[in-house]
């Protein structure tokens, strides 16, 4: 895993590499479920968890919010009354270029020569008012649905707002 802070790959720069099948030594998302709760049932009611500006979002932060929200959704409401979906998917390859630290590092470092970096993790690429995660449940859970978005958010790069909206 990378060693360096998540803010640093927070902005959108450059070009987006995406071809997994050039490159070897792609970690795993750490992302594995994208829908929890209850599958099958249909929901009035849908509150949308929305990115307020252009970023990127790293696996392990989307892995985090959707921890946080599921926990607090099934401790309040439990697992029949709700679907949670995560609606983005990390594609994009974050690349670092490492530097030794330390007594001697000057002769072992190579600096910036041949800077591409190495494969360290993913992300998802977040535009303004795109919608990162939906809960779909009933009316008399709809606070409880807010408060776990918003708790999610809190684990987002990007400033977030909850929604509500009727289910589609």
């Amino acid at each position: 895993m990378a060693r360096k802070p998540g803010s640093m790959y927070r902005y959108v720069r450059g070009q987006a590499t995406t071809r997994k099948k050039y490159m070897g030594g792609i970690p795993n998302p750490r992302i594995t479920q994208f829908v929890m709760g209850n599958r099958t049932d249909d929901f009035p009611l849908q509150v949308t968890l929305t990115a307020n500006e252009r970023c990127q979002i790293r696996h392990n932060s989307l892995e985090s919010a959707r921890i946080t929200a599921n926990r607090a959704l099934e401790k309040k409401i439990g697992t029949t009354n709700y679907r949670l979906r995560i609606r983005v998917y990390p594609h994009i390859i974050l690349r670092e270029n490492k530097q030794a630290t330390g007594a001697g590092a000057d002769r072992v470092s190579q600096g910036m020569r041949s800077a591409y970096g190495k494969n360290v993790g993913t992300a998802a690429k977040v535009q303004p008012n795109q919608i990162i995660m939906t809960v779909e449940t009933t009316e008399q859970y709809i606070e409880h649905a807010k408060n776990a978005l918003r708790k999610a958010g809190m684990k987002i790069t990007s400033p977030c707002k909850v929604n509500l909206d009727k289910a589609a």
